[in-house]
């Protein structure tokens, strides 16, 4: 049986996850960003179980197909930006619609009604909180970034960061206090200065 878990964007999740999940003894197949693979059938009355316990760490236990399919698009954003060490090359419109099995139309329509924002600028918030990352790790020069981000050029990376921060890179790079923010939250906030930016996608094309 599949289940469908919100706010479930990192290693730590996935850790209380399985920790629940046993404690409730259940046994899990697969546990990926979001989705559970679990061999029991499980009744309502485990369902409840599961759901109450994952809430008290912040996840929640979903059951509506339109909010399981808004939460897919939103890991699989997490997992190419966060969590694989190179970008999609290809363009990621056509990615997310392979890899989630619906047109990408559809699922621009479903993201933007119900979030109040666009799968471009989440993913645009995504890759801006990641270069910040790197760009924190020192590991790496600007350039290098840029290629592994799979930006165009480094000015195209520069523009877009600034939008978004309002700062360039090396000035980012200079703060002594470098704001992050929770994975979770990234792109829960409209990004006005990246109204009609559709610079998100051309770059991971």
């Amino acid at each position: 049986m599949k289940l469908y878990i919100k706010n479930m964007v990192s290693i730590r999740c996935k850790m209380i996850v399985k920790e629940e999940l046993t404690k409730l003894g259940l046994h899990y197949i697969i546990v990926e960003l979001g989705e559970v693979d679990i061999m029991e059938n499980i009744s309502l009355e485990q369902w409840e179980e599961v759901k109450a316990a994952l809430f008290l760490s912040g996840l929640e236990l979903m059951d509506d197909k339109r909010s399981v399919l808004i939460e897919r698009i939103k890991n699989t954003i997490v997992e190419m930006v966060h969590h694989t060490n190179e970008m999609v090359k290809t363009n990621f419109s056509d990615f997310l619609s392979k890899k989630l099995n619906h047109d990408y139309t559809y699922l621009a329509n479903l993201f933007s009604e119900v979030q109040g924002t666009t799968i471009e600028k989440f993913i645009i918030a995504h890759k801006v909180e990641r270069i910040k990352e790197l760009i924190i790790y020192g590991e790496l020069n600007i350039t290098e970034i840029a290629w592994k981000m799979n930006y165009s050029s480094v000015a195209h990376l520069s523009n877009q960061f600034k939008k978004v921060t309002g700062l360039s890179p090396s000035h980012f790079k200079q703060l002594k206090n470098k704001r992050r923010s929770p994975i979770e939250e990234i792109g829960s906030r409209m990004l006005p200065a990246l109204t009609a930016d559709r610079s998100g996608l051309d770059s991971i094309k």
